[in-house]
């Protein structure tokens, strides 16, 4: 296992032997990190994360909710993941014409 440049949690489960991992391939993690919530996991080996965040309307004098969604690879060491579990994302070459970020911590459940 190599080391990603990020302090996060090791991946327990095994590897497959895909070459689109971080931390057992060859695929390099940089530039932002985001915490979500998987919203959806019906792709093969990609899943859909969703962050929720607020804006002032200075108009309204009111705060609007935004959604922005995030398709996102999961490696399979970090194993499975079902819709509403908590993960950190970080930004990767584009994988597909969606998927640009890739899944690096499955957050303890609280």
């Amino acid at each position: 296992m190599r080391d990603i440049g990020v302090d996060v949690k090791t991946p327990v489960g095994e590897w497959d032997g895909s070459d689109s991992c971080p931390f057992y391939g060859s695929l390099r993690v940089r530039g932002q990190i985001i915490g979500g919530t998987v919203s959806s996991s019906a792709m093969t080996d990609s899943i859909v994360v969703e962050r929720e965040t607020s804006r002032y309307m200075k108009k309204y004098e009111r705060y609007e909710k935004r959604t922005r969604r995030y398709a996102a690879h999961l490696p399979s060491c970090i194993g499975g993941v079902s819709p509403g579990d908590r993960v950190r994302i970080m930004e990767c070459r584009p994988l597909s014409k969606t998927v640009k970020f890739c899944v690096i911590e499955k957050e303890a459940a609280e």
